[in-house]
Parts: C-alpha cells; sequence; structure tokens
C-alpha cells in the first residue's frame, strides 16, 4: 500500500512516551514481529556529563516528515501493519524517552529494516533540535533534522 493508513500513529507530544501504548499501537493479529526502537537521554555526550536535554520541534513539518516515513515504508515493505513514531518534546532527563518507533509486521527482517529506516530517516529529515544542559552549566542546540522541500 502506497499511502500512511489510519492504523499508524504519529506524535509529537510533552508528555512522557509509554512503550506498552506504541507496543499496542503496533500490535496486529497479523503480525509475526513488532520491532520497537526506543531513544533515551543518556547521561553523556563524548564523555562529558548530560544534565537534561530540551528538545524543540516545527510540529506541522514533523509530523508530515513521520508520515512520509510511513508511506516510503509501505512502498518498500508491503506487508508492514503498523507503523508508530512518537517524539518528545521539552525537558527530558536522563533515562527518559525522547523517540520512539515500532513496526509492526508479520516477518521479523522486514520490521527490523523498516525501524531502523524510520529512525535513521527521521534523524536526518524531521525539523527538530534538541538543547543538551550539561553539568557544567553550558549547553548547546544540535539540529537533528532538516526539513527538505518536498516534505514542508
Amino acid at each position: 500500500m502506497n499511502t500512511v493508513k489510519n492504523a499508524d500513529s504519529f506524535t509529537i507530544t510533552f508528555a512522557p512516551i509509554d512503550l506498552n501504548d506504541a507496543y499496542n499501537l503496533a500490535d496486529d493479529e497479523a503480525n509475526g514481529a513488532i520491532v520497537l526502537m526506543s531513544g533515551m537521554v543518556r547521561n553523556q555526550t563524548d564523555g562529558k556529563p548530560v544534565e537534561y536535554l530540551e528538545y524543540q520541534a516545527y510540529e506541522p513539518m514533523a509530523i508530515k516528515v513521520f508520515q512520509r516515513i510511513g508511506q516510503e515504508i509501505r512502498t518498500t515493505w508491503p506487508d508492514v501493519t503498523h507503523v508508530v513514531i512518537h517524539h518528545r518534546t521539552g525537558k527530558l532527563t536522563i533515562g527518559e524517552i525522547s523517540v520512539l518507533v515500532a513496526i509492526g509486521c508479520p516477518h521479523r527482517g522486514e520490521a527490523f529494516a523498516a525501524c531502523q529506516y524510520a529512525i535513521d530517516t527521521l534523524k536526518h529529515n524531521a525539523p527538530i533540535w534538541k538543547k543538551e544542559w550539561w553539568l557544567d552549566g553550558s549547553s548547546s542546540w544540535v539540529s537533528i533534522g532538516a526539513c527538505e522541500q518536498e516534505a514542508c
């Protein structure tokens, strides 16, 4: 199928991301696999201690990018039953989930490949930025995506 299915879920949220909710959104009797990728705030970047991260997104464009990723997944892996992409914004502390991708599919190989494609493409294309706050009080903004013209 070459379109986003109603069963897909694409969200930008300030609320914590729940693994169980994402799993349930990707679940389907046709699935032989659900692959989840959870990106979390770690305690350091390049050896520099992190206190917390702050995420911002241009939500309308980010959702369009997520939808396009879903369409591309369905073109490449037509057996995929569900595509779930959720991303947090706001202040996140160590251990909190910043991004979650869940793919439901009859076969694990396609589920793994689609999941990796989704996170890699999101990080490259979505208009989402993070600010790293380090324990020494310094900080720095990092772009984790750049909107491509056709996704805007």
